[in-house]
């Protein structure tokens, strides 16, 4: 019983949060100077519940989020929680040595090479799939457990709102970077990046954004 109330902790709450939970009875909040946020959300996803029964939507985005979980655990990338049909993840916390910020963007790659796929098989039976924009933005976020019923380790902070709006002004099928994650990131062999110029972004007006791909 003891290993089951283990590892249901460690699956709601990060290894070294746990630790400290029960040790200490609460965990303080810590700022992180450079954490990479992960945004995702479905196009359409409205529209498409409507042609999907409830149970048959619940495990279309189970069957989703699951192979998420599967991609950004392999990259040692925190995931924070799911809202409706978005998915948020970071890394660079708790521990700043794991989830750096090209892990981060090569997650987003694989989730976007996931939801392809995924939707080419969808429609090759002639079913509805979904479409994916994702967004990423690297700066400092303050992390934390909050309230004492169902709580949850959560990340706050500009850092946070700005990766939001790298996703919603995004394109689908494409993985859209901050100028502060490119600053980092545009010399790593492994990935090349498409400059967007000034894009308008809700709430923050006019930001520099790149499209990041893979390098062939």
């Amino acid at each position: 019983e003891k290993d089951v109330s283990e590892s249901l902790l460690h699956n709601i709450l990060p290894e070294e949060v746990a630790a400290e939970l029960k040790l200490n009875g609460a965990a303080e909040a810590r700022q992180f100077d450079q954490a990479t946020v992960l945004f995702t959300d479905f196009k359409g996803f409205t529209a498409l519940s409507e042609l999907l029964t409830p149970s048959d939507l619940v495990a279309e985005i189970d069957h989703c989020f699951k192979a998420f979980d599967g991609i950004v655990t392999a990259r040692q990338i925190e995931k924070i929680k799911t809202i409706g049909d978005a998915y948020m993840a970071v890394g660079g916390l708790p521990d700043p040595a794991h989830g750096s910020p090209a892990d981060v963007v090569l997650a987003a790659l694989e989730l976007q090479d996931f939801m392809s796929a995924y939707a080419a098989q969808r429609r090759s039976e002639g079913r509805p799939y979904f479409e994916m924009r994702v967004g990423v933005h690297t700066g400092p976020v303050i992390a934390g457990i909050v309230g004492v019923k169902k709580f949850a380790y959560d990340i706050w902070g500009d850092t946070v709102n700005t990766a939001s709006r790298m996703e919603s002004s995004g394109a689908v099928g494409c993985v859209n970077v901050s100028g502060a994650t490119y600053e980092l990131l545009q010399n790593d062999p492994r990935l090349r990046f498409e400059a967007r110029g000034m894009v308008a972004a809700k709430g923050k007006g006019d930001m520099q954004m790149y499209f990041a791909y893979l390098n062939a």
